[in-house]
């Protein structure tokens, strides 16, 4: 192995000890399930050979009962391991969902594939799924094939080796198999995936398409995507299905095969015709779960794919090992050389931001200004912890942000971003950021922070009105009052705006510009993604985009003097009611004029 190579993980990587121990005891139980197996082959034995043979009743009688008691055992064991084997999945799940789609929002976040956060729960649904399956069974029975035709050859070495050869054909065909499928059930895979996805980001957006006129477009789109996912599935399906078929007729041919060739050698005296019917019993025993891996092999390359694909996406630590609590974060804010860079479907490679580096102290706020597709909403971004760099670091009060929990990051940080969400639930929750234990005077100064403390009460419901997904029911300048309230929830040490008062009116802005200061008062470090001028009011510096680059970084009045002729005439009065635009701005209605 290479020295700096990683090691693979197992494929029991993702289980805990625990269930470990689980998949032990099935595996312990199918010792007695598959020796009890055998309880039909030697009844045939001692039916044929000695009852006949004896015409001894009492000894049918008591070979009956036994035969019934050892198969009410067999059931009862059969019937405890499926119980095991469905909780190892169950448990799986319940102790990975949480560490999975957090990976998956980590990753996303990363640039490390979009559709991860869709797919990663899919495939740990999947594996508990896979778990209480018979499928499943077949992989613990398989091992025992070797015994089976063992005790075949024992009857007889002749019907030995034509048990092996027919085991051997039906493993081959299993390779076949896997081998021509293994492309059509990974196509059928992806192409229902992104199917999925178009359906739900049509379904979120299905008001704002249909009065813009894409539903028609998109709905056609969309059923492309699922005739093309409709047709790798079927022939996916066409392709194992027929597999299935000869491997199962196959078997039951080599079954009769096997019995001919017993009834030869009984003709011979070679066999007894006990034996003869016993190996075919154990034939058919023995070809059972290979038959059944045939048929199930596009779950089993489902799965072992999901397994695949969750052993990347998983973080290589131990998910319950948390990492050690920093002392409580100050607003000291600073960046050096960071980067981010994202690769485009076609496979192209963009700086979204490059060589971004400037330092912020506590009691100071930052606006960040430039035209659209400058990275304003990126660096945003970055800033939050939600997209992670490709290059450089960020700090916050010396500490590496990388470095503290997440739960403690999360706390320290305040962010609204450009384009609103709330979640369905109370207006109460929504400012709480939905914790559980969240103190109504919490809540409630949250709020008074963000002057949006009387709006609320003049709802209906107060701060128990509810409010639909993504904040239906409430105006836009209500959203952002209230987004802006979550932000200052439990007074953050660092604020992140981007695009503040994209959606208030002047009384709005001018509570805007009081919360900022009330930030910087506390000692909190604000950063504003901002276009309009009325939102740098309370900035002690300016920092200008670029193409993802500073352009220009310093008090706000040098910079503003570097980016405008007379600044005066861009910064926001009191007694002004209507805030001209930035430069850029007024050059892109030139344009479109």
């Amino acid at each position: 192995m290479h020295p700096n190579k990683a090691p693979r993980p197992g494929k029991l990587s993702l289980l805990s000890l625990a269930q470990r121990r689980l998949l032990w005891a099935i595996a312990g139980i199918s010792v007695f399930t598959n020796m009890l197996m055998l309880t039909g082959p030697l009844f045939m034995l001692q039916v044929y050979d000695r009852v006949l043979a004896s015409q001894s009743q009492e000894t049918l009688l008591v070979l009956i009962a036994l035969v019934a008691f050892l198969y009410l055992v067999m059931g009862l064991l059969d019937h405890a391991r499926g119980r095991i084997a469905a909780r190892v999945g169950a448990q799986l799940q319940h102790r990975l969902d949480r560490t999975v789609f957090q990976a998956a929002l980590n990753a996303a976040s990363a640039g490390k594939g979009e559709t991860a956060a869709a797919r990663a729960p899919q495939d740990l649904a999947m594996l508990q799924h896979l778990s209480s399956t018979p499928l499943f069974m077949a992989l613990f029975d398989s091992p025992w094939v070797p015994l089976f035709l063992c005790i075949i050859a024992l009857l007889h070495p002749f019907l030995g080796l034509a048990a092996l050869a027919a085991a051997l054909l039906i493993v081959l065909i299993g390779l076949a198999s896997h081998s021509k499928s293994y492309r059509l059930v990974a196509a059928s895979q992806q192409s229902s995936l992104q199917s999925d996805l178009l359906a739900r980001q049509i379904a979120q957006n299905g008001s704002s398409l249909q009065t813009m006129g894409m539903q028609g477009a998109l709905l056609e789109r969309w059923r492309s995507a699922r005739e093309q996912a409709l047709g790798h599935g079927l022939a996916s399906q066409d392709h194992t299905g027929g597999f299935g078929a000869t491997s199962r007729a196959l078997r039951l041919f080599l079954q009769s095969a096997l019995l001919a060739t017993g009834a030869l050698l009984v003709i011979r005296a070679e066999l007894s015709p006990g034996a003869m019917v016993a190996a075919t019993i154990l034939l058919g025993r023995a070809l059972a779960p290979l038959d059944q891996m045939i048929a199930g092999w596009p779950q089993i390359q489902a799965g072992l794919a999901a397994l695949d694909r969750l052993q990347t996406l998983l973080p290589k630590r131990d998910p319950d090992d948390l990492r050690i609590r920093l002392p409580p974060p100050d607003g000291a804010l600073m960046l050096k050389s960071v980067g981010l860079r994202r690769t485009d479907p076609q496979g192209v490679t963009r700086n979204l931001l490059q060589d971004i580096s400037f330092a912020l102290n506590p009691g100071q706020a930052l606006g960040v200004i430039g035209p659209s597709g400058a990275g304003k909403s990126t660096l945003a971004q970055v800033l939050a912890g939600i997209l992670v760099p490709t290059t450089g670091e960020l700090r916050l009060s010396s500490a590496r942000m990388d470095h503290y929990p997440p739960d403690q990051l999360g706390s320290a940080i305040g962010y609204l971003q450009q384009g609103v969400w709330l979640f369905a639930g109370s207006i109460r929750d929504n400012i709480a950021r939905f914790e559980p234990t969240a103190e109504d005077t919490a809540v409630f100064a949250a709020a008074k922070a963000a002057d949006a403390h009387e709006m609320i009460l003049k709802l209906p419901q107060g701060y128990d009105t509810r409010i639909g997904v993504d904040g239906g029911g409430l105006s836009g300048g209500q959203q952002q009052r209230i987004a802006l309230a979550r932000a200052l929830f439990r007074d953050p040490v660092l604020i992140v705006l981007d695009e503040p008062n994209a959606s208030l009116d002047d009384a709005g802005s001018r509570a805007l510009n009081t919360a900022i200061r009330n930030a910087k008062a506390r000692g909190a470090a604000v950063v504003i993604m901002a276009h309009r001028p009325s939102a740098i009011e309370e900035c002690d510096l300016l920092l200008k985009l670029d193409a993802g680059q500073v352009s220009a970084f310093g008090p706000t009045a040098q910079v503003l003097r570097q980016v405008t002729r007379n600044s005066a005439d861009f910064l926001q009065t009191p007694n002004r009611p209507v805030t001209p635009p930035f430069p850029w701005e007024l050059r892109h209605a030139e344009r479109r004029s």
